[in-house]
């Protein structure tokens, strides 16, 4: 039996609920129940690893017989593993759970086969209700356990003859307003930021997200990647996050470090150097080029040397959006080859 009305706005309403819960390594989940006559009777949400899940939540806030016979509507698919917790199905069935409604399923390859649990055990199983939205809020940690790692944005600021600097040195600032606000927005959607130690050195950046002068409510852990040691009057070391240094050059071992503390999304801003190493690597999920309408010449190229060494070895891009930010044009891309193989 698809889902009823009143199974439709206890989605939405564990949707709300999931909201509640921290960005971080596990998924952000919530949870209602309803009683046989379908009314709401307990709710809860993910509190952040190592705690109950967001269906023990709710359960640990009902009496033994108040579960009987119950639904439980749920952003996800209930997990079938032992993990810090014990599976959340095995905990329904030992509830008496009736019904189990649920949004999407669990992609990992440990924790997924709740549902099939659940129906082994005479569960009334309805999956895939508001799943778009599910999706939606749940995209950022779908990236991560597709990827294996964090999504990464490569960003960089170029003139139209594809420079990141004029011949002194001197960058700032290539593009105009807009298009500087625009990067900030990016960065306050971003967990971290990524910078070498080359930028750190030449720019002292803030690494901030910031609307003029002021600081945006979400901001992201600065990380300096490289082996030069940072001033200790470095402007970073004012961010309301404290740093991350890695000395490694070993891309992918930051990307995991930066994964196990809970980072979904990662902006690097790091200049030439640093964004060929992650474009080099494969690591650059989307690219962000903004291109000014000047012309600097000379050698500061945007990018340095990708290992291409024909058109035929060329890393094609599948243009997402061209956007007009005042007089500058942004460019948002991703490799191609990601699309082939989705």
């Amino acid at each position: 039996m698809p889902a009823t009305g009143a199974e439709r706005d206890a989605m939405r309403r564990a949707l709300s609920l999931a909201l509640n819960g921290p960005r971080g390594v596990n998924p952000q989940v919530g949870a209602v129940f309803l009683s046989a006559t379908g009314e709401p009777i307990a709710e809860g949400w993910h509190h952040g690893a190592g705690t109950p899940h967001a269906e023990v939540d709710a359960l640990s806030r009902l009496t033994p017989d108040a579960a009987q016979g119950s639904t439980a509507v749920v952003t996800l698919e209930p997990c079938n593993h032992v993990g810090r917790t014990g599976p959340c199905a095995q905990a329904l069935i030992d509830a008496g759970i009736a019904r189990v409604v649920y949004a999407l399923d669990d992609p990992g390859e440990a924790s997924s086969g709740g549902a099939d649990r659940l129906r082994a055990a005479g569960v009334d199983v309805v999956a895939g209700e508001q799943a778009d939205a599910a999706r939606a809020q749940l995209s950022d940690w779908l990236a991560v356990q597709r990827l294996g790692r964090p999504h990464v944005t490569v960003k960089w600021a170029q003139s139209l003859d594809g420079r990141a600097a004029a011949s002194d040195g001197s960058s700032q600032w290539i593009t105009g307003p807009a298009a500087r606000t625009d990067v900030h927005r990016r960065r306050a959607l971003a967990d971290a930021i990524v910078v070498g130690t080359g930028t750190l050195l030449a720019d002292d950046p803030s690494l901030t997200a910031r609307d003029g002068d002021t600081l945006l409510p979400h901001q992201p852990v600065p990380v300096v990647i490289g082996s030069r040691p940072t001033p200790a009057d470095a402007a970073v070391h004012r961010h309301p996050h404290s740093p991350l240094f890695y000395p490694t050059h070993d891309l992918a071992a930051v990307l995991d470090d930066l994964r196990e503390q809970g980072v979904q999304r990662v902006f690097v801003e790091g200049g030439p150097t640093l964004a060929s190493a992650f474009v080099t690597a494969g690591l650059a999920d989307t690219v962000l080029a903004y291109i000014a309408p000047v012309l600097l010449g000379g050698e500061r190229m945007a990018l340095t040397d990708l290992g291409v060494a024909s058109i035929a070895d060329a890393r094609r891009l599948t243009i997402d959006e061209w956007l007009p930010l005042g007089d500058d044009l942004l460019a948002v891309a991703h490799p191609s080859a990601l699309e082939e193989g989705s």
